[in-house]
C-alpha cells in the first residue's frame, strides 16, 4: 500500500476518535450543541479520508504524484484547523471565525485538486487496467 494511502488511513482513525470523543462528551452532558463539529469531524476528517486513502490503496501510481501530497497535506492541515475552529464557534466563540473560513477554503480547494488527480490522464494500477477492458 503506498504510504500516502497509509497516511489517509491514520489521519481518518485520529479523526474518528476525535469524533467519539466528542459524541461521548455531548452524550454525557447532554448538551449537544457542538453536533456541527461532531458531524463535520466524522464526515471529513474520518469518512473522507477513509475514501481518499482507499482510493490512493487502488490507484498506487497516482499516489506518488506530487499533486497527491499536496492533496493529503493540504486537506489534513484543513480539517485539524476546522475541527476545533468549528467546535469553538458551536460554543460561541467568535473569534474562529477566519480560521474556520480560511480552512474550508483550503478543504475545498483540496477537493478539487483531487478531483483532479481522479479525472485526470494517468496510469491505472496493472490489474485495474485489464478488468477495465
Amino acid at each position: 500500500m503506498p504510504q500516502l494511502a497509509q497516511y489517509f488511513f491514520k489521519a481518518a482513525v485520529a479523526f474518528l476518535i476525535i469524533g467519539i470523543m466528542m459524541g461521548l462528551q455531548m452524550s454525557i452532558s447532554g448538551e449537544h450543541n457542538v453536533i456541527g463539529a461532531h458531524a463535520h469531524t466524522k464526515l471529513l476528517g474520518w469518512v473522507t479520508m477513509a475514501l481518499f486513502g482507499g482510493y490512493y490503496a487502488l490507484n498506487p501510481n497516482k499516489a506518488e504524484t506530487r499533486l497527491a501530497r499536496l492533496h493529503f497535506w493540504s486537506f489534513f492541515l484543513a480539517v485539524c484547523v476546522m475541527t476545533p475552529s468549528l467546535y469553538l464557534l458551536y460554543l460561541g466563540h467568535s473569534a474562529v471565525e477566519l480560521p474556520l473560513a480560511i480552512s474550508s477554503i483550503v478543504a475545498f480547494l483540496s477537493v478539487i485538486a483531487f478531483a483532479l488527480i481522479v479525472f485526470g490522464k494517468g496510469e491505472t494500477a496493472p490489474d485495474q487496467a485489464a478488468t477495465m477492458r
